[in-house]
């Protein structure tokens, strides 16, 4: 039977790169993979005719064989199955999931990264703040310099994985790699442990570390202390710490990205009188000037009194929502003048313009319904 064309098998044009040509047998591989298609003939077959091409066209020397004399030029290059074999193959395309492919491990591992949660105030989150945080962490363990091994010993390369850490498992033409039992994909054994850190390299301790917190910084903002987290095993460079913000609520302000709002009680007579009162910001007091006859929920903006982004920008604004607060506990002599101030605006509509709008549209409603 006719072999089909390379090209068609992973679905390429002739002039593909080699990266679109690894990428396509990745996708043909999954598809037919026998994993995927237990007992069927024509997966199977499909899946080694997609290992066959890719074999020849990854080869620089073997596709331009096979781009002049087709199938003849690289059958007796020793093309198809003969050459690097399924299991390189497949170690060199699907490396990244099964552990590198078999390629050596270039050194100690790196320690773990470490999170922070640090909570601010709101005046500490605007303005910047430096904060001390404890930090509970592994380090290197002073006595045998992180290498886990007893001082004046060193560790020797694992024999059963040469020092990769990893370990070749075959079953039939499928083939992956695993972590090595015996070191544990450390690539090292330890035969004479340190005492101090009982091999492993690494100590627990508390870390006192301080952080500059710059100007403007929200909740879900993040500081990256590189090198600050956990040591890596067997001498292997420490992780990161990252500090994540959390910006307390505050008794007056919300905020809102650079904005920031508040509310600001005022009374029934300097609502309808206007006048001038003072009003909080984080960096002092200023006073609001009230218009005559303002009303509930009116919002005023103070230009410049918000946040100063921690990335740049223009700083932002104060928004203060002003809310007219009803009197209470009322003396009955001021029960009496509020009665006599209530009945001297009876029937006069321009008084209470809106009052009298909602009335009259409430009035068309129901007769709209009852029409």
């Amino acid at each position: 039977m006719a072999k089909r064309d390379f090209y068609e098998v992973l679905g390429v044009d002739n002039d593909a790169s080699a990266q679109e040509i690894k990428k396509a047998f990745r996708r043909v591989a999954m598809k037919y993979h026998p994993d995927r298609n237990p007992d069927d003939k024509k997966a199977e077959e499909k899946f080694k005719e997609a290992q066959e091409a890719y074999e020849v066209l990854s080869d620089a020397d073997k596709k331009s064989a096979y781009d002049q004399f087709g199938h003849a030029g690289v059958d007796q290059n020793g093309g198809g199955h003969g050459g690097a074999g399924f299991s390189d193959v497949f170690g060199d395309v699907f490396g990244d999931i099964f552990g590198g492919g078999g390629r050596s491990r270039s050194g100690p591992a790196r320690g773990s990264d470490l999170r922070y949660d640090l909570q601010l105030d709101l005046e500490d989150a605007v303005k910047g703040k430096t904060v001390q945080i404890e930090v509970p962490t592994l380090v290197h363990c002073d006595v045998c310099d992180g290498s886990g091994a007893r001082k004046g010993t060193s560790p020797v390369t694992c024999g059963t994985c040469g020092g990769t850490g990893q370990v070749r498992m075959s079953q039939g033409f499928f083939s992956v790699q695993q972590t090595c039992p015996t070191c544990r994909g450390r690539g090292k054994i330890i035969s004479d442990p340190c005492g101090a850190c009982h091999g492993q390299g690494v100590k627990e301790e508390r870390k006192t570390l301080s952080v500059k917190i710059p100007a403007g910084v929200d909740t879900g903002d993040r500081i990256r202390l590189s090198g600050k987290g956990e040591a890596g095993p067997q001498g292997g460079p420490p992780g990161d710490l990252y500090v994540q913000m959390h910006v307390r609520e505050h008794d007056i302000f919300l905020r809102d990205g650079s904005n920031l709002h508040c509310e600001v009680p005022i009374s029934f007579a300097q609502a309808a009188l206007g006048g001038e009162l003072e009003v909080p910001t984080l960096s002092g007091k200023v006073k609001l000037k009230i218009p005559a006859e303002t009303q509930s929920s009116k919002l005023f903006r103070l230009r410049g009194k918000g946040v100063a982004p921690v990335r740049g920008g223009a700083q932002g604004d104060l928004l203060c929502r002003v809310v007219v607060e009803t009197p209470v506990n009322l003396s009955p002599e001021q029960r009496e003048i509020l009665e006599q101030f209530d009945q001297s605006l009876a029937g006069k509509s321009k008084h209470s313009p809106r009052s009298n709008n909602w009335f009259d549209g409430v009035k068309t409603f129901f007769d709209n319904l009852t029409g």
